[in-house]
């Protein structure tokens, strides 16, 4: 079983229990990345604060993005450019996921973030033709910016598409 598919499955069995325990399993205060996400907020008014493991993978993300927009704009993107953004991406969340120690609030809101960031890795790894993975391309964009919209994460700016 790939990642992808064992950090689904943990997604679906969490929310599931979830639902099942009327909500108990995300107010216990337990640590979890794989509930369902609940639309991104503020905290206060304020970013949420990150740890290094999550700044670490978001950033790897971004730069395995930056290395691929030029190809992408130009219309020269190969399926192995694609495919390895789409591997750095569910790589990077599986780490996340696995060592991202945030509090709880600020952890329920990042589900969201991550939940944005495996679905523009579905859509990069799904697309049948060109401009199906520009829309993926334009999801994961869209990803990383409400990241840093919404965590404090030192020197993160929205990413430069060119465009």
């Amino acid at each position: 079983m790939t990642t992808r598919t064992l950090t689904h499955l943990a997604c679906v069995l969490s929310a599931l229990a979830a639902f099942t325990m009327g909500g108990a399993v995300a107010a216990s205060g337990e640590h979890h990345h794989d509930a369902s996400p609940p639309a991104l907020t503020l905290n206060a008014g304020s970013k949420w604060q990150t740890d290094a493991p999550l700044r670490e993978g978001m950033q790897h993300i971004r730069a395995r993005l930056e290395l691929t927009l030029p190809a992408v704009h130009a219309g020269q993107a190969s399926a192995a450019q694609y495919g390895a953004l789409v591997e750095a991406v569910e790589q990077e969340v599986a780490g996340i996921v696995a060592h991202c120690k945030l509090p709880p609030d600020a952890d329920a809101v990042l589900h969201g973030v991550i939940a944005e960031l495996s679905q523009a890795a579905d859509a990069l790894r799904a697309a049948p033709a060109e401009t199906d993975q520009r829309a993926g391309v334009i999801r994961l964009v869209t990803a990383l910016d409400a990241y840093g919209r919404h965590f404090d994460h030192p020197g993160w700016a929205p990413v430069a598409t060119g465009h």
